[in-house]
């Protein structure tokens, strides 16, 4: 039998013995009590070969109950490992065995779906060689697992967030902000904003609901510095893993392009970027070759520039490179509450929650998610031609948007946004449209195609909607207004393929991940189109996935920001009928899974 070992010495084996254990947890910034596999605050790897029967025994040395999540795996839904959903956990002192067929490869990871016991430190990496020689070439890997480790525990953190949605904020705006706006754009202009902003029960700076953390790689914080080496010349595969609770990171190592080889565990046909942005749970495979006799910083700032991860790829140990400032916060606009209009080309009306928003009648209102109704912004009356569309792109160099009544929008530098290439994944003029730090190329979702179809193309069956909603005011996250407790499950026909329609009508980003089947994301290049198991959804965006139902039995359906999943923005989803002997028998009863 063999013991699942840890980072950088992980073996091949067709059995594991993995236990879950209280740990303490160093960052280099605080020390605290977490949750770990095998006694180790280093992620456990777990590496198996395409094609192998895995056994996989897990102890619970918890005093609660535990699971495991194996994420973007496909396999029975017996062995996903979500209580209430496929199996009802592993009590205390008990051990689970898991028994499944590895049918694919590629970088995954695997997590606690309890409770918060993710956030706290239950997470690992799992790494699948192929069947067959892999489509590029490397000379060495490493495995990159990031995470956001916090002082507090998961349980304190959603205890704080729902008594005070704004407790984490950090960068909340003052009255010095406000002095400056009314010296800037005059004093009639900073309070509307300030009016429309405190309409929304929203600010500018909520990119993060979750700051104070120390980003972690490997289990290590940046001033413990994990080290990956290499020789000169060499050819280096990195897999980088998302496993934050709430934390999206922009990536880059300055001095070293990337080229992107795979997404979420598939082959992708080669991308070179100078920066990527990994949404959390997602996973990136990329190549880097390193051919100076010098450190590189595997730099990682969290998308709300609040914190960042930091790594070195070196030839010899102990050595270092610069590491870059965070660069500026950026600002949620109108266009990431959903306010953008048709005047910006390309923006799906989808997104712009066209049921609730009116346009033609003189009302100046605009309704929100949650049923509140925002004053002002009359887009049946606004004046286009007078929105300072005609100067966009002159160099003001001020972060403004002229409306027709003389008010300034914040945060709408169109100058700016003239310069930067446009991303059909972001709301045009959203302030979280992502740039590269030194101006070169950034990785869109609209970069991935597919190396080979996993599918035969075909027209999907049915389409489902799922409008991503929230009541920010309460911390209540929900899908079509209404959160997992007092939801039905999405039902699906063996056999069929539908097309899941996100449209976010909220200000947060999020990770959509649906368990056991995978995700087929559109970016517009038809059988080409990238496979995945998280879809990535930017506030005021529709994005369209399509699903081939291949997979009977229940399946979990989530945003994967921990505190959003445990707070309603979760489905159960019920794959009926299915091949004689491999259908499912569902208790569709239970609905109360937690953790993401």
């Amino acid at each position: 039998m063999a013991i699942a070992t840890s980072f950088a010495t992980g073996s091949l084996a067709g059995e594991y013995d993995i236990t879950v254990d209280r740990i303490t947890l160093e960052t280099g910034d605080f020390s605290k009590t977490g949750i770990g596999y095998n006694g180790s605050s280093t992620p456990t790897v777990l590496r198996f070969k395409e094609g192998e029967e895995v056994t996989i025994n897990v102890t619970n040395n918890l005093d609660e109950d535990t699971s495991i999540h194996w994420h973007g795996l496909i396999l029975p839904y017996q062995q996903d490992g979500v209580p209430g959903i496929s199996y009802e956990g592993i009590k205390s002192g008990e051990t689970f065995t898991y028994r499944f067929p590895i049918v694919q490869s590629g970088t995954y990871w695997f997590h606690s779906h309890s409770g918060f016991q993710e956030p706290d430190g239950a997470y690992g990496a799992i790494v699948i060689e192929p069947k067959e020689r892999e489509p590029f070439r490397f000379n060495r890997e490493y495995v990159v697992q990031l995470t956001d480790a916090h002082p507090h525990s998961g349980d304190r953190i959603m205890r704080n967030l729902k008594l005070m949605p704004d407790y984490y904020n950090r960068q909340q705006r003052t009255l010095l902000d406000f002095l400056d706006d009314s010296r800037d754009r005059g004093l009639a202009s900073a309070l509307d904003d300030r009016s429309a902003w405190g309409e929304m029960r929203m600010m500018p700076t909520d990119v993060e609901d979750l700051q104070g953390f120390t980003p972690l790689i490997n289990g290590m914080g940046p001033s413990q510095n994990w080290t990956g080496l290499f020789e000169p010349g060499e050819r280096i595969r990195l897999r980088f893993i998302n496993s934050s609770a709430m934390t999206y990171f922009d990536i880059r190592i300055p001095g070293l392009q990337m080229t992107v080889v795979q997404a979420d565990g598939n082959n992708v046909q080669p991308v070179t970027v100078d920066e990527l942005r990994i949404a959390v749970a997602e996973t990136y495979d990329v190549i880097v070759r390193p051919t100076e006799d010098r450190a590189y910083t595997v730099f990682a700032e969290s998308m709300g520039r609040t914190a960042f991860a930091r790594g070195t790829l070196a030839p010899r140990s102990g050595m270092e490179a610069e590491v870059p400032d965070l660069r500026e916060p950026p600002l949620l606009t109108m266009a990431d509450m959903g306010m953008a209009h048709g005047e910006h080309g390309s923006m799906d009306q989808g997104a712009m929650g066209q049921g609730a928003m009116d346009h033609g009648s003189n009302q100046p209102t605009h309704t929100m998610p949650d049923s509140r109704v925002m004053q002002g912004m009359n887009h049946g009356t606004m004046d286009h031609s007078a929105m300072g569309h005609g100067t966009m792109g002159q160099s003001s160099g001020q972060p403004t948007h002229i409306m027709s009544d003389g008010s300034v929008m914040q945060g709408m530098d169109h100058g700016t946004m003239a310069a930067a290439p446009a991303d059909p994944f972001y709301a045009p003029g959203s302030g979280l449209t992502p740039q590269a730090a030194d101006g070169g190329k950034f990785l869109s979702y609209a970069d991935l195609k597919a190396q080979k179809p996993l599918y035969e193309h075909r027209d999907a069956t049915r389409e489902i909607e799922l409008r991503l909603t929230g009541n920010m005011e309460r911390y209540i996250w929900s899908i079509n207004g209404v959160k997992f407790s007092d939801a039905e499950p999405i039902r699906l026909q063996y056999g069929e393929r539908v097309r899941f329609k996100f449209v976010n009508e909220t200000m947060m980003t999020h990770p959509m991940h649906l368990h056991g089947m995978w995700s087929i994301l559109d970016v517009g290049q038809g059988k080409w189109n990238p496979i995945k198991h998280v879809v990535s959804v930017a506030p005021g965006t529709t994005v369209f996935m399509e699903t081939e139902v291949d997979a009977p039995g229940q399946w979990a359906f989530h945003c994967h920001l921990s505190y959003h999943a445990d707070s309603g923005m979760f489905r159960k989803v019920v794959v009926e009928g299915g091949p004689v002997g491999k259908s499912a028998d569902l208790d569709t009863t239970s609905n109360h899974a937690t953790g993401g």
